[in-house]
């Protein structure tokens, strides 16, 4: 192993790219203790310097680009973030110049992964993205090297906690989603603009890179079926609780007879499962394997100083030349395994509906599931207000998704319903 020092040149100054450079000032004894050689910065990239980094003698490049193609470094820390633009740009440089690459940078790894996988083999490098899921959460070398003995063939938790704060808020105080996410956004904790988050589509890219780990597949960001928290209401939370659940935005990752099943949904956790405690900002991430069987890591999902920890866990990875193939096995040896049908799908489910309270409209909705074989679990509704509109709420057996979807549309269409919203039910 060598002992000179691990030359290191980091894209991006922001949130995670000072935690990372604090982290390596603060610690550069112990990593070099640790690692057998020192951990050096060599070049920092940034729109603009900032004042309060120690950065003092360090090569300073306002273009990300001219950095990565000029500066002498054995490892680039990519933390600009975006799948494509300038992050993908300086990424492609260093690979090609037969460096490594550490990235916490989940969209581009959802998206280019493989290809970058690929250039990495043919040009000696080696690509980190321990950062990309999990903030601080070891989840990546969980999968690919903790776990490398098992058939893993389930993964499924909590990983974006912008969503986990909002629906945690909303349980804790009663009220609603469009005002919670105005206060998490006045503290920081979601962006001006949500969409991301909110929609799902920040899990998505870390579901999609946690499949192609647990399964030797390649990221496949298309195949993930993805559905947001817009629509939760304050009400449906309250009756979780009375049911016994917590709903939880889950991205969920298996293998099943008709093939793999990469979505993102809220779903009601039964509170006798870990992730139904896991509240605020934090994520969650189980996994199932047939030696292991079920493992739980919990911790912070973001922020600069969990983020930095999981980029430098990479750095001393390459420093300490503990490295392989990008996805645990080489891009050749990826399995590009089906993607099983959305509407074959198997759950349970809540539904909610507002109803106009009138004689024949349990008949009506009952009818319906009958026709669909949906077969009813329990029901829940209190109060009598003739003519006036009431909640109804109903919880039904594991059933098809497409039955269940189905269902759905035709009593939406019956004269008293006035609205209907169905969540997942995880019977873990």
């Amino acid at each position: 192993m060598s002992t000179k020092p691990l030359k290191i040149a980091i894209a991006g100054l922001g949130t995670v790219g000072g935690g990372t450079v604090q982290l390596l000032s603060d610690h550069a004894e112990l990593l070099a203790a640790r690692a057998g050689r020192p951990l050096i910065l060599v070049g920092a990239a940034a729109l603009a310097q900032p004042a309060d980094l120690p950065l003092d003698g360090v090569p300073f490049f306002a273009d990300a680009r001219a950095m990565a193609a000029e500066c002498d470094f054995d490892v680039l820390v990519e933390l600009i973030g975006g799948a494509n633009g300038i992050a993908l740009e300086v990424v492609r440089t260093a690979l090609e110049r037969g460096r490594s690459v550490v990235t916490a940078n989940k969209a581009m790894i959802a998206h280019h992964g493989v290809e970058l996988a690929r250039l990495a083999e043919a040009k000696g490098g080696f690509i980190g993205f321990e950062a990309s899921v999990g903030g601080g959460i070891p989840i990546i070398k969980s999968l690919r090297d903790g776990l490398s003995g098992n058939r893993v063939t389930k993964v499924m938790g909590i990983l974006n906690g912008t969503c986990n704060y909002i629906l945690t808020t909303m349980r804790e105080s009663g009220r609603d989603f469009a005002d919670v996410l105005a206060e998490a956004q006045a503290l920081g904790y979601a962006e001006a603009d949500p969409t991301f988050d909110i929609d799902g589509i920040d899990t998505a890219h870390k579901l999609a890179i946690l499949a192609s780990l647990a399964f030797a597949m390649p990221v496949n960001i298309e195949g993930v079926a993805c559905e947001g928290i817009r629509h939760v209401s304050a009400l449906d939370i309250s009756y979780a609780d009375e049911l016994g659940y917590r709903i939880k935005l889950l991205g969920v990752a298996g293998l099943t007879e008709a093939g793999v099943e990469t979505r993102v949904y809220p779903a009601m956790v039964p509170l006798s499962f870990p992730l139904a405690h896991v509240n605020g900002p934090f994520n969650a991430i189980v996994t199932e394997g047939d030696f292991v069987g079920r493992t739980v890591l919990e911790g912070r999902g973001a922020g600069a100083r969990p983020t930095a920890s999981a980029v430098v866990a990479d750095l001393m990875d390459l420093a300490c030349g503990r490295v392989g193939p990008t996805f645990g096995v080489p891009v050749n040896g990826l399995n590009a395994l089906p993607t099983a049908p959305a509407g074959a799908h198997r759950s349970a489910y809540y539904i909610r509906l507002m109803v106009k309270d009138q004689p024949g409209v349990f008949a009506d909705i009952a009818a319906v599931l009958r026709d669909e074989k949906v077969s009813m679990e329990q029901i829940i509704q209190r109060g009598h207000a003739p003519d006036e509109t009431v909640p109804v709420v109903m919880t039904v057996h594991e059933t098809n998704e497409a039955a269940m979807l189905n269902a759905a549309t035709r009593i939406r269409t019956l004269p008293a319903v006035e609205d209907l919203q169905l969540i997942r039910i995880e019977n873990l």
